[in-house]
């Protein structure tokens, strides 16, 4: 047995704010996939997926929930079997690990699952999204269920509001100078703590105005830009999007990159922002010359998403 490809997927704008109701932009990542497979002889990475495919097994038995079922009896069946999820996909680093397997999951013993070839509508989307939030939350505490609805559609997607969520085209890449790319931390970073982390800070007033003034009007501005194709608007937007970063979620950025993050907005030779839920992994960075954030990032390994 050897299941379907599912992809990463990179958010490119909405980190943290799609829980409290910004927009988001979340675009499939094909560089890293993962597909379930059964072996009988497991051992290493092979073998911990397969034990941590029984603690979900075990999680879904117990899921009450009337919007979706699933056969677990194949499910469980295949497990013994010595199924596993092969993945490409690095772990923590904010690019859909977990969002994959449940995907690949959910594809393979949902009963009267909603396919990608029907009519998605925004009520199957919703519910889709609401299904995935139910599996994911196995891996994260709490799940906004969209990396899964990324990896599962493998289409760019746009999220105006929970309620409010829509695939969409994005501009086709130019071969110009500007890129989307990513920085590797060199660190795992943990979702769950970096999400209790933030819903600590949300019981502050002072950051709540901050993060509804600031941070999702930048946020929004920029997803604007970027399905607009207006280059020049979205780096200014991105400049304030990274500086309000900067100032007000210093805990989610590893300490080796506080003072690179600085530097970007100081020579506007690239900025960064968090990539998923920061704490480590990738970190996402935005220039309008390639070339010059690759020389001003010489020591850490970067790594192509889109090209302006």
């Amino acid at each position: 047995m050897k299941g379907p490809l599912f992809y990463a997927k990179i958010l490119l704008f909405g980190e943290y704010g799609i829980i409290k109701d910004s927009k988001g932009l979340a675009i499939p990542f094909n560089s890293y996939k993962g597909a379930l497979k059964v072996s009988k002889n497991l051992s290493g990475q092979a073998l911990k997926s397969n034990e941590s495919l029984k603690d979900f097994y075990k999680y879904l038995v117990e899921l009450d929930t009337e919007i979706v079922s699933f056969n677990l009896a194949e499910f469980k069946n295949d497990i013994d079997s010595g199924m596993y999820f092969d993945s490409s996909i690095p772990m923590g680093y904010g690019i859909g690990s977990s969002g994959a397997l449940v995907a690949s999951v959910y594809d393979k013993y949902a009963n009267d699952k909603i396919t990608v070839l029907e009519n998605l509508t925004r009520d199957k989307l919703i519910k889709l999204k609401e299904v995935f939030s139910l599996m994911e939350s196995f891996f994260h505490g709490k799940s906004s269920g969209l990396d899964p609805l990324n990896s599962y559609l493998s289409l760019p997607i746009l999220i105006n509001s929970k309620e409010n969520i829509e695939a969409t085209g994005i501009p086709s890449q130019k071969e110009g100078k500007g890129a989307v790319f990513l920085l590797d931390s060199e660190q795992v970073g943990e979702t769950e703590p970096m999400v209790s982390l933030f819903m600590n800070k949300m019981k502050n007033e002072g950051f709540r105005k901050m993060l509804s003034n600031e941070f999702v009007t930048y946020t929004d501005a920029c997803i604007e830009d970027f399905l607009k194709g207006n280059v020049k608007s979205l780096f200014s937007n991105v400049k304030q999007l990274s500086k309000v970063v900067l100032t007000n979620f210093k805990p989610m950025i590893p300490n080796a990159f506080h003072k690179v993050w600085e530097k970007g907005i100081q020579t506007n030779d690239y900025y960064l922002k968090l990539c998923g839920s920061g704490g480590g992994g990738y970190i996402l960075g935005f220039t309008e010359d390639y070339e010059k954030a690759k020389a001003s990032l010489k020591d850490y390994k970067l790594e192509l998403v889109y090209r302006f």
